[in-house]
């Protein structure tokens, strides 16, 4: 069972985050998905990995071409289609038991500015931890990432 690691962005964007997870995640020879809620969200996601740095290229594509299975990162709204060892959720989307007991990782990644998404993230690690499942928070607030929590 992979371990529940939820990132309070406060200074590093969105991409940037997922950017350095993913890359992380692909050394250790893992495939990652990107799932969220929002359709527009992940369009403009998808879009910012393309803009990224020519020698920090992070290998991706979004859900729904013929190629989602070979994948080594895939963006979408649906399952680990790819064989992702590594979930990424964002726009407070859920993880499902049989996905955290089959991943590596999961990292839940939220808005410290967006109270909704914090509530959510606050929901969520409540279930999760009072489930039993071992659960880490990152906050970046001192201007690199720390953790500040860990659970089971």
């Amino acid at each position: 069972m992979g371990v529940v690691m939820f990132y309070h962005l406060t200074r590093s964007s969105l991409a940037e985050t997922v950017a350095a997870l993913a890359t992380r995640a692909l050394a250790q020879e893992w495939r990652v998905l990107v799932r969220g809620t929002n359709p527009a969200a992940l369009d403009r996601l998808d879009g910012q990995l393309w803009l990224g740095p020519e020698d920090g290229f992070l290998p991706h594509g979004r859900e729904g071409g013929p190629h989602d299975a070979d994948q080594p990162v895939l963006i979408g709204q649906g399952g680990p289609v790819n064989g992702a060892q590594a979930l990424a959720l964002i726009d407070g989307a859920e993880p499902t038991a049989e996905e955290i007991a089959g991943a590596e990782r999961v990292w839940i990644l939220f808005d410290g500015a967006d109270e909704a998404r914090l509530a959510t993230a606050r929901a969520q690690w409540k279930a999760l931890t009072g489930a039993g499942v071992s659960a880490q928070y990152w906050s970046e607030e001192g201007g690199r990432w720390e953790k500040k929590a860990e659970s089971g």
